[in-house]
């Protein structure tokens, strides 16, 4: 039996049984375009940061810097604004720190006066869609990742910027290691004291050429090996060194020192050792002869003192003679005499000096 109509779900149709009708994509895209304009004409935009600059920063310490949070609000904002800046904890577990914020048209500090010097809004008045904040002087205590929230009932949004603090190098100091001498490896040296790594060294020739191909150059260490060194070789040379917020140099003379005439030095070397033996021998030949003389001169005495003659003996009789008539003191002292008796004579006595006594 030809059916030409069919009633589906109690309605109706007049095409076949299990066709569905399609809408073409034309009737599609039109559908949806109207329907997103709808829900746009119909929806508020509520408050949102839009600043739109790098979220990691390298900066230098010493030099200023501003972290952009601009921002914008709809009528249905209607609560207070408050504007919140924060370091953000790297353990999860701890809470963030507060470090300036805004709140009832008035600004407030909340971090270590130290770390706040110079830390502030950038805007007189944050609250006309800027809450930026500058830090004047930058120091290594101020890197971290900080987080810029702004509120105002029901909007909320924030924003987060990681800061780095790096140190620029110092000047570095340049200086040849193990000598200059011709046909040697010239090490050529630069170090920087100072300095955020990674420190990068190059080495370029001011004067003179360019550097010797054969030359090994270590970016690392800032060393510079020239193999078989010679007069072509010497100039000046500059060493840089850098990282990603600045760079140094320094400068040293190259010179090729011709080595000294082998023969001439072994020639002075045995001469100077002959000096050196026939000077000591010298020493000990007249501390010998000294040590022979004063020898002598001790037994030459000894045999004066043996020829000698012995002393004369005192003569007894003398002395008894006139012992009861005179009294004598020592020798050098005085003498004194007493009377002489009228019953004896005596005869005037006199002192000899080799016999030690009056005769």
């Amino acid at each position: 039996m030809n059916v030409q109509n069919c009633c589906c779900n109690t309605r109706c149709l007049k095409w076949p049984c299990g066709r569905r009708r399609s809408l073409s994509p034309l009737s599609s895209f039109v559908i949806l375009t109207a329907l997103a304009l709808f829900l746009k004409a119909n929806v508020s935009v509520a408050m949102k940061v839009t600043s739109s600059g790098p979220q990691t920063m390298q900066m230098a310490q010493g030099e200023p810097v501003t972290l952009d949070c601009t921002y914008t609000s709809s009528p249905a904002d209607i609560g207070e604004l408050d504007i919140e800046w924060s370091v953000v904890s790297p353990d999860t577990t701890k809470k963030d720190q507060m470090i300036i914020s805004y709140t009832g048209g008035r600004r407030y500090t909340h971090g270590d006066p130290a770390l706040m010097k110079g830390v502030d809004f950038t805007a007189v008045d944050p609250a006309q869609g800027d809450a930026s904040l500058s830090i004047t002087s930058l120091m290594v205590s101020h890197a971290g990742t900080y987080q810029c929230k702004v509120k105002k009932a029901p909007g909320v949004d924030s924003r987060k910027i990681s800061l780095i603090v790096m140190v620029r190098p110092s000047v570095p100091k340049c200086w040849v290691d193990a000598g200059e001498a011709v046909g040697e490896t010239a090490s050529l040296r630069c170090r920087s004291d100072q300095g955020s790594a990674p420190l990068l060294y190059s080495w370029r020739r001011e004067s003179g050429g360019s550097i010797p191909p054969d030359a090994i150059q270590n970016s690392l260490t800032g060393e510079l090996l020239i193999s078989n060194h010679s007069v072509s070789h010497s100039g000046v040379y500059s060493c840089e060194v850098s990282n990603s917020v600045g760079k140094e140099s320094c400068r040293l003379n190259l010179q090729a020192v011709k080595p000294p005439n082998r023969a001439g030095v072994i020639t002075g070397t045995v001469v100077g050792c002959l000096l050196l033996i026939m000077i000591v021998l010298l020493i000990i030949w007249l501390v010998v002869f000294r040590c022979k003389g004063i020898r002598q001169e001790k037994d030459f005495s000894n045999e004066i003192r043996e020829d000698a003659p012995a002393p004369e003996s005192r003569p007894t009789s003398r002395i008894s003679s006139f012992r009861s008539g005179v009294a004598y003191s020592q020798v050098g002292q005085t003498q004194t005499e007493h009377p002489p008796s009228t019953n004896t004579s005596y005869s005037t006595a006199k002192y000899d000096s080799r016999f030690g006594y009056a005769v």
